[in-house]
């Protein structure tokens, strides 16, 4: 299964930029049958790369853009970081070269926001009647008249997601069944506060988690985790501006992703959050196997409609 998102161990829009879904985001690739996957049956299911979910995403923007022209709109697909850009980080990162090159990813960021604001989806849909702007927004979500799903979460609640047209569609050529996709992945996502009191009570992971803390102190850097290094991180950067800001971003990464690699916080916190998801099984193990073999039926079929990004 896909990494969930574990910044909370430690402390897209169709009209938007493709992401890559849970926020910043790293990943180890998982083979057929490592630890890692899921299983079903006697098959093992591989968790996706990050430059895999990208494909996926960019997959979705080119299969809308194909049904808008269809219903005879104009769409473009969102503006494509480069592979090294869309590199996402998780909840600690221990890739010392990237963090050397790019900080925390503050200036990718603020690049990421500038196409967004300048997206030519946006300016098009602006400059149509009354009349063919009501078509549009039909043909890409059908807006307040698209059907509704609904997903239970773990920790109780429904969540609902509203969504028709083009990017329903879009879904549907990806995954198969959306509903069935739609709720598996909230279940999944929603996993976290199950396992995370177990996670933080780990001796492992505490162990780790202060021996990283400590080659930070060495350093010069007095934080207990990496969410806090990356909180100071943004705050500098807000008071000395774009240009000392980032140089200062860029050696509190370094650090932290130096301390990281050397205590080896991330493989050792990655391997424990599966193994108290996997704990999670007996109860929620239906829609892990769904998750990881929709997304990789996704992938199979993104890899039919774009190409990768390099």
């Amino acid at each position: 299964m896909k990494r969930m998102c574990a910044a909370a161990l430690v402390v897209t829009a169709a009209l938007g930029l493709a992401t890559t879904g849970c926020g910043p985001q790293e990943q180890d690739a998982k083979q057929p049958g490592t630890d890692g996957g899921t299983s079903v049956g006697s098959k093992q299911l591989r968790e996706l790369t990050d430059a895999e979910q990208l494909r996926i995403a960019d997959a979705q923007q080119r299969l809308i853009k194909s049904c808008m022209t269809r219903k005879g709109f104009d769409f473009w697909e969102a503006e494509r970081l480069s592979l090294e850009e869309s590199r996402t980080l998780g909840w600690v990162t221990d890739a010392v070269a990237w963090a050397n090159k790019h900080g925390y990813g503050s200036r990718i960021e603020a690049k990421h926001d500038r196409a967004r604001l300048t997206n030519r989806n946006l300016a098009y849909r602006e400059g149509l009647s009354d009349e063919r702007r009501a078509a549009y927004d039909k043909a890409l979500d059908e807006g307040s008249d698209a059907p509704v799903i609904t997903a239970e979460v773990p920790t109780g609640g429904t969540v609902r997601k509203r969504v028709g047209g083009c990017v329903a569609e879009a879904e549907k050529q990806l995954y198969g069944d959306r509903v069935a996709w739609f709720r598996a992945e909230k279940t999944v996502m929603g996993l976290q506060p199950l396992y995370v009191p177990q996670m933080m009570a780990d001796k492992r992971f505490a162990s780790a988690l202060a021996s990283w803390s400590r080659c930070m102190a060495r350093s010069g850097h007095t934080y207990r985790n990496p969410q806090e290094a990356r909180q100071a991180a943004v705050e500098q950067g807000l008071k000395a501006g774009p240009g000392k800001g980032f140089e200062a971003e860029r050696k509190l990464a370094v650090a932290d992703a130096t301390c990281a690699k050397n205590t080896s916080l991330r493989s050792i916190g990655n391997e424990r959050e599966t193994h108290y998801v996997n704990m999670l099984r007996g109860r929620y193990g239906s829609d892990l196997d769904t998750y990881a073999r929709l997304q990789l039926q996704a992938f199979a079929r993104a890899a039919e409609v774009v190409e990768p990004r390099t």
